[in-house]
């Protein structure tokens, strides 16, 4: 039996020392590390961690969120490991998913998990429409007009001026992607 550790983070910037201490405290022989949305459910060190797994190993978590955002996918990966004959683990919230109180609350918190995502959502939804409304700009600043207009004509011309997509669009600063996308525009 091998007791296997999960550590993961959203962003590049986050660190995930905490996680792999508390980890090899547990016991961990392996720890799987990666940063990535939760939200993603292609997640390959995940992918490789369950993948891992044999009867009678038991993965380790840190804590519930850290495996799965919805309710949905962390049943499935839960019930997943219970046919496989492997043990789950979340530290910080005290489950054991291989006894039945464990069993009631990961279902009972991965519920709650979902909500509190929802409400993040919902939160952060109603924030973006509140800024919309005062006019505050959303998103990426679009490009120079002037110099997709450069872009477009030098496009146009490439026939008789002989540059190629790449050295317009380090001319003038504009994406290939946007060049592209323009001169469809209007064809």
């Amino acid at each position: 039996m091998e007791i296997i550790g999960y550590a993961r983070v959203s962003t590049k910037g986050q660190d995930l020392t905490n996680q792999i201490e508390v980890l090899k405290e547990y016991g961990c022989e392996k720890i799987f590390m990666e940063k990535e949305s939760g939200a993603k459910s292609d997640r390959p060190e995940l992918k490789k961690a369950l993948e891992y797994l044999r009867e009678g190993d038991k993965l380790v978590v840190h804590k519930l969120d850290r495996l799965a955002r919805s309710t949905i996918d962390l049943l499935k990966i839960a019930e997943d490991l219970e046919a496989r004959g492997i043990g789950l683990v979340f530290i910080k919230e005290g489950i054991d998913f291989t006894t039945p109180n464990g069993k009631l609350m990961l279902t009972m918190l991965g519920a709650i998990a979902t909500f509190e995502r929802d409400l993040i959502n919902e939160r952060t939804s109603e924030g973006r429409e509140r800024a919309k409304a005062k006019g505050t700009h959303m998103g990426r600043v679009g490009q120079d007009e002037r110099q997709v207009k450069k872009a477009l004509s030098l496009f146009q011309d490439r026939g008789n001026n002989g540059l190629s997509v790449n050295e317009i669009a380090k001319m003038t600063g504009v994406p290939r992607s946007t060049i592209y996308a323009k001169a469809k525009e209007l064809v």
